[in-house]
C-alpha cells in the first residue's frame, strides 16, 4: 500500500489523484491529510520530504517521491506504462510542456492566493503579477487545445489548474475570451477521476 501526504485543497496533490485514478490505481493509495504553510515546516512530512511540501508519496518500502511530476511519471511507468506520458521522444516533451504551464498556472494560483491571505502587507504588484503570468498561460492554451484531447499528464495538470481557479480566484473569470479552453474544461471536468478528486475547502 502506497501513502501519499495530501489535501483536498493542493491543486498538486489533486493532480496526482487525478492521475492515480485514471491509472486504477487510487484505491491502492492510502490519504493522510496534512496541513503545510509557508511559514511553518510540517514535521510529519519533512520526516520525509526535508521540502516539507505536499504532495508526497511513500512507497510501500519507505521511499518517499516528491513533487507531482515526479509522482505522476512513477505512477505511469510502474501501472500505466506510459499512457500519461508518451515513451516516444517528440510526444512526451509536448506533455511535458503542457505540464509545465499547468504547474506554472498552479504555483502562481497559490502564490496569488497566498499573496491575498496577507491582509495589510500583501503585495499589490507581487499579486498582479501572478494573475498576469496565469492569463498569458490562458491564452497561449486557448489555440492549443486540440493537444488537450488525449489523457496525459499535461492535460491532467491543465484541468487541475483551471478548476483552482474556479476554487480560489473566481473573480479572475478565466473563461472571458477563451471559450475553446473553457469548453474543453467543462467536457475534462466530467471525467470520473476529476469528479471524485474535487476540491475541498476543509483542513
Amino acid at each position: 500500500m502506497m501513502r501519499l501526504f495530501w489535501s483536498s485543497r493542493s491543486p498538486f496533490a489533486r493532480k496526482v489523484m487525478v492521475a492515480a485514478h485514471e491509472l486504477g490505481v487510487a484505491e491502492r493509495i492510502a490519504l493522510d491529510r496534512v496541513v503545510v504553510s509557508a511559514t511553518a515546516c510540517q514535521a510529519q512530512v519533512m520526516a520525509h520530504n526535508p521540502l516539507s511540501q505536499i504532495p508526497t508519496l511513500l512507497l510501500a518500502d519507505g521511499t518517499a517521491l516528491f513533487d507531482s511530476a515526479v509522482i505522476v511519471e512513477w505512477l505511469d511507468r510502474h501501472h500505466g506504462p506510459h499512457r500519461l506520458l508518451p515513451e516516444e521522444v517528440g510526444p512526451r516533451f509536448a506533455v511535458l510542456r503542457l505540464q509545465a504551464l499547468g504547474d506554472g498556472i498552479m504555483e502562481n494560483s497559490v502564490r496569488r492566493l497566498g499573496e491575498n491571505l496577507r491582509g495589510p502587507l500583501a503585495s499589490a504588484p507581487h499579486a498582479a503579477a501572478h494573475g498576469l503570468k496565469i492569463a498569458a498561460a490562458l491564452d497561449r492554451l486557448e489555440p492549443e487545445v486540440a493537444g488537450l484531447e488525449a489523457v496525459t499528464a499535461g492535460s491532467i495538470a491543465i484541468g487541475c489548474a483551471l478548476a483552482h481557479l474556479d476554487f480560489r480566484h473566481a473573480t479572475l473569470a478565466w473563461r472571458d475570451g477563451r471559450p475553446a479552453l473553457a469548453a474543453w474544461h467543462a467536457r475534462f471536468s466530467e471525467r470520473p477521476a476529476m469528479r471524485a478528486t474535487a476540491y475541498r475547502d476543509e483542513h
